[in-house]
């Protein structure tokens, strides 16, 4: 009798061992599931996000050249009318990450900053120099430097960046979806993301 009592606890005791065992197996192969769901996914967001936007600016170049002490001067002098497309890109396929398949978590560790790219088209009018004081390389050159910085400052001043970021936001805002619905944690750094107005919250964190 003891001998089948025995039997029995051994029989259980396989039988719960191999149930934990296939259960262990199955949660492993869900999550690397779910770890493969989520890089495919990083994959997917991991394009360039680009905004478009339009600027013009007028410019009045003026110079003067003495000549003879304060006697004389050579003046040069141009109109310059400046048209350019402005693209804010953020390139998603930069984004630094790491997935924690143990504590089913994807921390997102660097977010790229936005990249600026200015394509200006210059047309020059009513341009009057002298000849002792013609227009040359260099004075394109403190044109185009003023300009753009000018330019940097409209950019600054409009909502073409504010547009960009939201943008940004709607690509990441995929992650949280996936995260979410798989039972996994988003963290920016080691900050737990627990809804997509703590998201948007990160706009702050980007400027």
């Amino acid at each position: 009798m003891k001998k089948i009592v025995f039997g029995i606890i051994i029989a259980i005791i396989v039988i719960f061992t191999f149930k934990y065992c296939d259960d262990k197996n199955e949660d492993k192969i869900v999550i690397e599931e779910h770890s493969a769901l989520i890089q495919e996914q990083i994959k997917n967001v991991g394009k360039l996000v680009v905004t478009e936007g339009h600027f013009s600016e007028v410019f009045s170049y003026k110079n003067s050249k003495a000549i003879f002490g304060d006697y004389l001067s050579a003046d040069k002098k141009a109109l310059v009318v400046v048209n350019a497309d402005v693209t804010v890109t953020y390139d998603l396929s930069k984004i630094e990450y790491n997935i924690d398949e143990t504590t089913k978590t994807l921390q997102i560790l660097n977010i790229p900053k936005e990249e600026i790219k200015i394509s200006p088209d210059f047309e020059y009018y009513d341009i009057q120099a002298d000849y002792l004081n013609p227009f040359e390389a260099k004075d394109y050159n403190k044109i185009k430097e003023t300009v753009s910085k000018s330019l940097m400052k409209k950019i600054e001043a409009s909502d073409l960046k504010a547009n960009a970021q939201n943008r940004l936001i709607s690509e990441l805002s995929k992650f949280f979806m996936l995260t979410n619905s798989l039972g996994w944690t988003l963290q920016y750094n080691e900050n737990p993301v627990n809804d997509l107005i703590q998201l948007e919250n990160l706009e702050d964190i980007l400027n």
